[in-house]
Order: structure tokens, then C-alpha cells, then sequence
């Protein structure tokens, strides 16, 4: 077999970085040619000054990597192609932001969601920008040479890349204004970058909740709350929020049902699972509603076929695949397993005061099709991923439907099970952790950073139902007037802490009476 020819250091460095210019950066350089507000001439003089400042870094850092590890440095160069590839493949498909919440949706991702990702389209990519220039970095034979050339090198390249962005520094502004879309659609820097601000947050997050002030029962009346956390469900598609089609037949039919305005506090579940759990809006720790519920005496459960959640701290924390081991005969990955027995369980505790929360993933993407039972198919035909979708929205926005009128089911018969428990005052409360986009403007699922994030991601459904006699609520009324004991008319996430301890007649000085849906009276 003919040997491969050896090549020097600085060449194999020029190749890697024309190849992850060329292979990888397209969509930063197409974002920056659409959004700048220079002239036809200052937009080419934009242009070419990053990619030249592009192939001068990716030049000095694979230099350098290669030159100071050695075998280390193009495993390193094999393995960032490979990601690179997968990067690009998700921009493109699904036209995310690789920021720091994506890089915590890829970590928090369970594998039985992840693999409805998997696709040929996906593979090829992978494969075709991937491996094959993986191979390249490993299989490649290369002269490294001496500290000198490595020096004149990259010293060259930094000098190049000072002396082309003091020339741009007049885009200075332009630049921090799109920093974000920028950063995000930078490879590989993307996901290096985000992944260390991920990890210096997670430490951050590994200290200690803050503790809450103690707070007290006040009362021996049995009740219960069952707050069902909502995966990906936007306002945009419920009937009850005026959507033409009849995505909540069953829910329409039920007259206690409170239907309010509200916004998530995240487009991910990460964060909006967060904000619905919290006393107030934070970037700090705070005791979670299930855990300061639990310590203050009340029988709590979590059941949940979701991730991402903030550390909760209960005697009962189930899965559904635990709950499809202790019953068989239920489907495993359909949220009606969450829901199964909830009445022998809330009738069995020895507690005065139960709060339930079920965590869905209902209408999780990109595989809608596969989050409900097969009657539940009412509108058809429908994409069975996102792919399929981008051909047919249409039918992706049929599958989606589907997966709301499953929701309708499933709270519609919640509800008529707690309305039977005439022995309880009971309340259901649903809210999302965040909404989704299904196309529009070539946008799809969700996960853009907020300023950036269309409607359609933060617009989310807050359903309430109480048992008869159960708590009265606040008049609706503007944001000016939430003072004088009325709500606003736009609702946050934050509502559901303070609402839920005056449900569960919990007194603490943790609790906002002007974040309680409910009446004092």
C-alpha cells in the first residue's frame, strides 16, 4: 500500500482551518451577510474581515494544540469534526442557537428522546462532515517541526487577527448587539465556549438550596393539588385560548375550569421548570415548592416522564419507566402512566394535605406523533418528526394538535377523578415550562434565548380548576392595578408557589399574597 506523504505542521493547520470555515460556518457567515445594516461595500469588507480573522485563529489554535500534545491534539481535531458536524446539522434542521440552555438541553436529554433525533439525513452529515474528516486528522503523517516556526506561525496569525479587528472596530456595537447569534452559530467555539459557562454554573448550583422560613398547616382540612407540569405546550394551540380547531373538546365542557394569560420565565425546561417550582424569580437556589412543601409536612409526590427539574428532595420520586414496572399493562412512554391510580395513592396517605405534581413530555419534539395513543390521531396525516415536518408543516402542526387533544384527555379525566373525591377539596393547576415553534419563520421546537425567542415559545397555557367552594379567585385586572389585591392580566410562572401554599394552607414568610391567584378572604 502507498504510503500517505507527510506534510508539515503549517500546512495540515491551513487545511483544518479552510475545512472548518467552509464545512462548518456557513449559517454565521449567512446570519452576518443578513442582519448587518452596513452598506453593499462595508458588508463585504465585514465578510471578508472575519473570515479572515476565522481562519487566522483556527490556524494559530490547531498549531498550537497539535504542536504542544501531539497524538492528543488531532484525537482532539477528530472528536471537534464530529461534533461540528452534528452543530451544523441542528442549525440547519432545526435552527437552533447553540447557547449555554442548548448545551444544558444536550446534557439533560434523557437517551429515549435523544434517539428520536436519530435519522439518515442526521448520519450522512455526520458521517460525510464528520468522520471522514476525522479520519483526516488522524491518518494524515505530519512533520511537526521546531518551536521557532511554531512561533513565527502564530505569532503571525495573532498579529493578523489584532491588525483586522482594529480595522473593524467600528462594528464593535453591531457585534455585542448579535453577540449571542454570533457565538451560537460559531463552531467550534459554540459549544466549547457554552459548555465551560455551563459547567462553572453547574458547580455553582451544586451548593446548597437556600433554605426557606419555616412555615405551618393552619388547618386539618384534607386537600390536595395535583400541579401538572407541561412539556412544550403553547397557547397558541389550545381551543381554549380561541385556536379554530378543537384541540380541547373535553376541557371546553368543563364550566370551574379558570383559563388564564401567562408567560414562561425560559424557552427550555431547565429554567422554566425552575421558575414554576420557586418563590421568585432568581438565579440563585432557592428551596423548591415540592421540598419546602414536604418539609413543612405534606405528603408529596412527583411523578414524572421529563427531566431537567431542579433537585427535588421527597420520599416519592417515580419515573414513569418505575411506574411501568409496577403496572405492565400500562404504556410506558404515554403520559396517561403518570396519571394512573393517582386516586388510591391520594386516598392512602396518612396526610391531611397532598400535593401531587406530575412532570409530562406530552408534546416534546421533534417525534409528536409518538406522545400519544393511536385514537388520539384526530387530525391527520402528520410528520412523524420534525424532518418531515420542514416538508410539511401542515402535518407537523397535525401531530402536534394531537398531542394537545391527548392533554385535553388527560386533564379533563383528572379532573373528573378529584371532582368525585368528595371527601377532598381539591385543584388541579396546569401550566407549561415553556411553548414551541411549529415553522413559523423557519423556526422550530424552542430554546432561543428569550430577546430572540418568537411568541410562540413563551406564550403558555395556565389552567385552573378547584373542587366546588374550594378557594375563590382574584378578579383579573392591568398590571397597574395588581396592587390593590388583583391580578395582572399577563401571568408568570412564579404564581404557582404562592398559590400552591395557600391551597394547602401553608402560612410562611416565604409567601406573596401578590403572587396567589387566589383571594385572602
Amino acid at each position: 500500500m502507498k504510503q500517505i506523504r507527510p506534510i508539515s505542521l503549517l500546512a495540515f493547520s491551513v487545511i483544518i482551518s479552510i475545512g472548518t470555515l467552509l464545512c462548518y460556518n456557513v449559517p454565521f457567515f449567512s446570519y452576518v451577510s443578513e442582519n448587518t445594516n452596513a452598506s453593499p461595500g462595508g458588508r463585504v469588507l465585514l465578510l471578508a474581515s472575519l473570515v479572515v480573522i476565522m481562519l487566522a485563529v483556527n490556524f494559530m489554535m490547531t498549531y498550537l494544540l497539535v504542536f504542544l500534545t501531539r497524538w492528543v491534539g488531532r484525537i482532539v481535531l477528530a472528536l471537534l469534526a464530529v461534533i461540528n458536524a452534528t452543530a451544523v446539522y441542528f442549525i440547519l434542521t432545526y435552527s437552533v442557537i447553540i447557547d449555554a440552555s442548548t448545551i444544558g438541553n444536550v446534557f439533560n436529554t434523557r437517551y429515549s428522546e435523544a434517539s428520536a433525533f436519530f435519522s439518515w439525513p442526521l448520519w450522512l452529515t455526520i458521517v460525510g462532515l464528520g468522520v471522514l474528516p476525522a479520519l483526516y486528522c488522524l491518518l494524515q503523517p505530519i512533520v511537526v517541526g521546531k518551536a521557532k516556526t511554531m512561533g513565527i506561525c502564530c505569532g503571525s496569525a495573532l498579529a493578523v487577527v489584532l491588525v483586522v479587528a482594529l480595522m473593524n472596530v467600528n462594528q464593535t456595537l453591531w457585534i455585542s448587539q448579535h453577540d449571542t447569534e454570533l457565538g451560537g452559530l460559531l463552531q467550534p467555539w459554540s459549544y466549547l465556549v457554552n459548555s465551560v459557562r455551563l459547567a462553572s454554573s453547574k458547580a455553582d448550583e451544586q451548593a446548597e438550596e437556600i433554605k426557606l422560613p419555616d412555615g405551618k398547616i393552619t388547618d386539618d382540612e384534607k386537600a390536595v393539588v395535583v400541579l401538572v407540569i407541561g412539556e412544550s405546550a403553547r397557547k397558541a394551540n389550545f381551543q381554549l385560548y380561541g385556536y379554530q380547531r378543537q384541540t380541547n373538546p373535553l376541557l371546553a365542557r368543563q364550566t370551574a375550569l379558570k383559563v388564564f394569560e401567562a408567560t414562561s420565565n425560559a424557552t427550555y425546561t431547565t429554567a422554566g421548570t425552575k421558575a414554576i417550582l420557586e418563590p421568585q424569580n432568581s438565579d440563585e437556589l432557592y428551596e423548591m415548592l415540592p421540598n419546602y412543601a414536604f418539609r413543612t409536612g405534606v405528603d408529596v409526590v412527583w411523578r414524572t416522564s421529563n427531566w431537567g427539574e431542579p433537585p427535588i428532595h421527597v420520599d416519592e420520586y417515580v419515573t414513569n419507566e418505575e411506574l411501568g414496572e409496577k403496572y405492565p399493562d400500562q404504556h410506558v412512554y404515554h403520559d396517561a402512566i403518570l396519571f394512573h391510580k393517582l386516586r388510591e395513592r391520594i386516598e392512602s396517605s396518612q396526610r391531611n394535605k397532598v400535593l401531587i405534581v406530575v412532570h409530562t413530555s406530552t408534546s416534546h419534539g421533534p417525534s409528536y406523533a409518538s406522545k400519544y395513543p393511536a385514537e388520539f390521531e384526530v387530525f391527520k396525516p402528520v410528520a412523524r418528526n420534525v424532518e418531515e415536518g420542514e416538508k410539511h408543516v401542515d402535518w407537523l402542526v397535525n401531530a402536534y394538535d394531537n398531542t394537545i387533544c391527548y392533554t385535553d384527555f388527560l386533564l379533563d379525566s383528572l379532573i373528573n377523578t378529584l371532582r368525585s373525591m368528595t371527601d377532598w377539596r381539591s385543584a388541579m393547576i396546569f401550566i407549561s415550562d415553556h411553548g414551541e415553534s411549529l415553522g413559523e419563520n423557519g423556526v422550530f421546537m424552542h430554546g432561543l434565548p428569550m430577546r430572540l425567542a418568537p411568541k410562540v415559545q413563551y406564550e403558555i397555557p395556565f389552567l385552573v380548576w378547584t373542587s366546588e367552594g374550594f378557594r375563590n379567585y382574584k378578579s383579573s385586572a392591568t398590571g397597574q392595578d395588581a396592587q390593590k389585591g388583583q391580578l395582572p392580566r399577563v401571568l408568570d410562572q412564579h404564581y404557582i408557589f404562592h398559590s400552591v401554599l395557600n391551597l394547602l394552607s401553608i402560612q410562611s414568610p416565604a409567601y406573596d399574597e401578590a403572587h396567589d391567584i387566589f383571594s385572602s378572604q
